[in-house]
């Protein structure tokens, strides 16, 4: 018989801490699918112009007076983000890849909104809790219920994977606003 902090290297620790693990991974599932299903919206938006959107050729003239080159290109890269990474970061897919994905087109909204205040509808508030949101699940990594652990990746989450995810966001973000100059 295996003691349960054997089965679980952690769960003395946890039970130390007050800490439920349960709730906290039903937490992050719950962000996940609100934050990555909101983003997978906004995307289709983009590419197909669903749900209001402006698709391909709307969101790339949008590119264009925002002062990014290849304005429909853009709004390509943009909705395959967003529906490609909301959609993994709502099965907990490559998470820290996702949040990447989902954190380098946050800052670039943001730094189209940015001057408009804090306050919706022309302010970032809205941006920026995405943005945060989106950090915090690469940080934290997905929790249990999440396809991640049945791939034969290092199952349990490494604080490196999210900060090397985190600096690739940021890193892809930089390029991509200095291309729009």
């Amino acid at each position: 018989m295996t003691s349960p902090s054997l089965a679980r290297p952690h769960a003395d620790v946890e039970n130390a801490r007050g800490t439920d693990s349960t709730a906290r991974d039903a937490g992050l599932l719950l962000l996940r699918v609100a934050l990555g299903l909101t983003m997978a919206a906004h995307g289709a938006q983009k590419l197909f112009g669903w749900f209001g959107g402006g698709g391909v050729d709307g969101t790339g003239q949008f590119f264009s007076v925002s002062g990014y080159p290849a304005g429909e290109a853009m709004a390509v890269v943009a909705g395959m983000s967003e529906v490609l990474g909301g959609l993994a970061l709502t099965l907990g897919l490559l998470t820290p890849l996702a949040g990447a994905a989902l954190l380098g087109t946050l800052i670039n909204a943001l730094a189209v909104k940015w001057g408009g205040g804090f306050f919706a509808p022309q302010g970032v508030e809205y941006e920026l809790v995405l943005l945060v949101g989106a950090a915090a699940l690469t940080l934290a990594g997905p929790g249990r219920y999440a396809v991640d652990r049945f791939l034969p990746l290092p199952r349990a989450h490494r604080s490196i994977h999210g900060a090397l995810a985190l600096a690739l966001g940021v890193l892809a973000a930089v390029v991509v606003l200095l291309v729009r100059g």
